[in-house]
């Protein structure tokens, strides 16, 4: 969900159905500061997220290029080990969640190793159906695993309105 307040409602409407969640934080000065503080929307869509049912994680540490110096492993490992600390208060483990050094911006390491960021060795998460691991966010995507759906029961559909209109009657939405 892109960071704005007016879009929390529709974060929330697509999270309730979601198997994984991708957590965006940008690596700038300030702007990764801004995001995990107190009141920021980065803590905001985890905790969404982790309330809402989603089990899995990701996180893309994005704008890797406008560190200081570009592509910082030290900025990295920093927003690594802040966001790691605030997840695992939440309820997600830390070993589960696959943290991806980003460049949005110039396409480094979103579907192909970035040559760029030669200090990143790769992601690997822990769990109990066996490890996985990879280097780029795609693979990340590629190795959530899908939850178990109670097949054998009846059928739910969300719903997120109801009207009633005369003549006509009730009709959700």
């Amino acid at each position: 969900a892109p960071g704005h307040r007016d879009f929390i409602k529709n974060m929330i409407t697509g999270t309730s159905q979601a198997d994984c969640a991708v957590l965006i934080v940008a690596a700038g000065t300030g702007e990764f500061e801004a995001g995990i503080s107190k009141n920021g929307q980065t803590r905001e869509h985890a905790l969404l997220a982790f309330t809402l049912g989603v089990k899995q994680l990701i996180v893309g540490v994005n704008k890797m290029d406008s560190t200081e110096p570009p592509f910082s492993e030290s900025r990295f490992e920093e927003i690594k080990k802040e966001v790691s600390s605030y997840i695992k208060k939440i309820g997600y483990n830390p070993l589960t969640v696959a943290f991806v050094p980003i460049s949005g911006w110039h396409g480094d390491n979103m579907l192909e190793p970035s040559t760029k960021m030669p200090w990143f060795k790769g992601w690997n998460v822990e769990r109990k159906e066996g490890k996985a691991d990879g280097k780029c966010l795609i693979e990340a995507l590629d190795a959530i695993l899908p939850p178990a759906r109670p097949t054998d029961k009846a059928l739910r559909l969300p719903l997120q309105d109801v009207y009633k209109i005369g003549g006509i009657g009730t009709v959700p939405v």
